[in-house]
């Protein structure tokens, strides 16, 4: 039997920092908004919680002003995981680079999405750090090196949030398809691999690479939104 397609939408929205955004953060998220020190990162952060809130409100019936975040990582227990709306089947992800803010948004899978602007990093040496043999030599072999890097990152970085992991397990353990493949784990080792995933490389426009991971073996659609 075929399994049921799993929807996974995707919201866009552009950095803003206005008082009907700031007025649903919750009181420790103010107090992180504070802490920025310049407009540029509080817009993205202000921008990130109001669009999940949006979002999770429209999905749930909820009053966007009652929805509180738990942050608890479901790996050691501590305050710096991912965001999660409890009570619910509901799984979301949330990321932001330059003038892109995205929110992911799957039921019963959990999710992780990845946007990053592609600046002038040193690709080289971040390649070390980042990319399993295999793909460096795929990387080489690429016209366009700082676009496939950052591709390879985003598909990396959005497999780990959705694994809860973040930046705690190294993405040299992760193998997955070149850039001008379509999105998918090749292998992966190490005691934070899961399997079966879903990749998808997203569409963030000119300039940027973004992608999602669903923690799931159902066949994956994508439904992209601009807001």
């Amino acid at each position: 039997m075929d399994l049921p397609v799993l929807e996974c939408a995707v919201h866009w929205a552009r950095p803003a920092d206005t008082p009907d955004m700031r007025s649903l953060l919750a009181p420790g998220e103010r107090d992180r908004y504070d802490r920025f020190m310049r407009p540029a990162d509080k817009a993205r952060f202000v921008t990130g919680r109001f669009l999940a809130r949006t979002v999770l409100a429209e999905a749930t019936g909820l009053d966007p002003k009652t929805i509180r975040f738990t942050t608890d990582c479901p790996h050691c227990g501590g305050a710096h995981g991912k965001p999660r709306l409890s009570g619910t089947e509901l799984d979301f992800s949330l990321s932001h680079s330059g003038d892109r803010v995205v929110v992911a948004v799957t039921e019963g899978a959990e999710v992780g999405v990845d946007v990053e602007e592609e600046g002038d990093r040193d690709v080289d040496r971040l390649a070390e750090m980042v990319l399993a043999g295999p793909e460096r030599a795929a990387l080489a072999a690429t016209p366009d090196p700082k676009r496939g890097f950052h591709r390879y990152w985003t598909r990396k970085e959005a497999l780990l949030k959705a694994t809860g992991h973040g930046l705690a397990a190294p993405m040299t353990d992760i193998h997955v398809s070149s850039p001008n493949e379509p999105a998918e784990v090749v292998s992966w080792t190490g005691e934070a691999a899961v399997s079966p995933v879903r990749l998808a490389d997203l569409s963030p426009g000119p300039g940027y690479a973004a992608a999602a991971a669903v923690l799931t073996d159902r066949p994956l659609r994508i439904v992209e939104f601009t807001c």
